[in-house]
């Protein structure tokens, strides 16, 4: 490239500014410009230095950014955290192994030989046992006393689980007073829980005596005949019903308090000052925040209701003719006075088919409507 030498430039002989050089005599001289591209290096080859001159260093590479190393540190990494977790499933075993056994041992494997004796007609005590494949089933399906005891099983269940449920959450709104003596109060409250069922069932057995029992004595003060607690439909089992609740009335009365304790009390405070009354109150704060203690208290005690035993057999064994008899006494007579352990086996599958089936429901269907904060 060429650049033109204009007025008032000097030339390249060094003349002054402002004399003119005739074009025939002075070319102007060509000044040669380098390309954009002759300024960056060459990527065709690699650079040659000069002669002479020293190559370039390259600076070493880092050794803890090298691909080798962090694949070497993530294996490390990897390693550690094995190994810690084969260590937490040492201690978990460890800890947790005696009780595992122990369900092993009288849980699962009394439940899994159940199944398979209630698949054979044999009789306690006996050395021989004669499959009968679902012959048992079909035996208890059928039976004409099977409507009876599942009729009982189902008002007994209603009843006590109903009741305490009800009676249990207005013990607990009253002991969660500030009442003088309270703490007296929750304890005799909660004793009879403790108490041994077959004892309380004796104890009860003398106060229902129609003609010197303590209920009897209370009835006729207020002029009303002591009716036949032991031998008149449907005494017996309202009998059992009441003990029944006064025995777990404070379990549940203790569980609600504990509940009621954990409501916020600035949300009870807001209401007030919005002029809501103590049983709006109750209804629209109170219960909703209850909802997870009361949905523990029906899975409980619904589990506990259906496998009441003590009771029944201390004080009416099942009868009168039968009319407290439930699933699980039924177990306890066909088996141990009956003697007929296959079949009674096979009662006891039922039992506990009914009451997983009890259980899933609730856990499927009545957990949605809890209430967790």
């Amino acid at each position: 490239m060429t650049s033109v030498l204009t007025p008032g430039s000097s030339g390249p002989s060094g003349a002054p500014r402002g004399s003119a050089t005739p074009a025939s005599h002075h070319r102007a001289a060509a000044v040669p410009t380098a390309a954009p591209s002759d300024l960056t290096p060459s990527t065709s080859g690699p650079a040659h230095p000069a002669p002479g001159a020293s190559a370039p260093t390259t600076p070493p590479a880092n050794p803890t950014s090298s691909s080798p190393d962090r694949e070497v540190q993530a294996l490390h990494r990897g390693r550690l955290g094995a190994r810690r977790r084969r260590r937490n499933v040492l201690w978990a075993l460890l800890l947790a192994g005696p009780n595992l056994v122990l369900l092993l041992v009288f849980v699962y494997r009394p439940l899994l030989q159940s199944f398979y004796l209630s698949t054979l007609q044999w009789n306690l005590g006996s050395p021989v046992a004669r499959p009968v494949g679902l012959g048992n089933y079909v035996e208890w399906f059928t039976a004409p006393t099977t409507g009876r005891v599942v009729t009982t099983t189902l008002v007994f269940t209603l009843a006590t689980v109903g009741g305490a449920m009800v009676l249990g959450l207005g013990l607990a709104l009253l002991l969660n007073r500030r009442l003088r003596g309270r703490g007296v109060a929750r304890t005799v409250a909660f004793a009879p829980y403790v108490l041994s069922g077959f004892a309380v069932g004796i104890l009860w057995l003398f106060m229902f005596d129609p003609r010197y029992g303590l209920v009897q004595e209370l009835l006729g003060w207020v002029g009303v005949a002591s009716p036949q607690w032991y031998t008149q439909r449907p005494w017996p089992l309202v009998m059992i019903v009441v003990v029944y609740l006064w025995k777990n009335l404070g379990y549940v009365a203790l569980i609600y308090l504990a509940g009621l304790q954990s409501v916020p009390q600035d949300l009870k405070d807001a209401a007030a000052l919005d002029g809501a009354s103590s049983a709006r109150t109750l209804r629209s704060i109170v219960l909703p925040l209850l909802t997870p203690t009361t949905f523990f208290l029906v899975v409980t005690m619904l589990l506990a209701s259906l496998q009441s035993f003590d009771i029944i057999k201390a004080m009416t064994q099942g009868g009168p003719l039968g009319s407290t008899t439930t699933l699980m006494y039924s177990i306890y007579e066909e088996s141990f006075v009956n003697g007929r352990a296959g079949y009674a086996s096979a009662v006891a599958t039922v039992l506990f088919l009914v009451l997983l089936a009890v259980t899933a429901v609730q856990m499927r269907f009545i957990q949605r409507k809890v209430h967790y904060a």
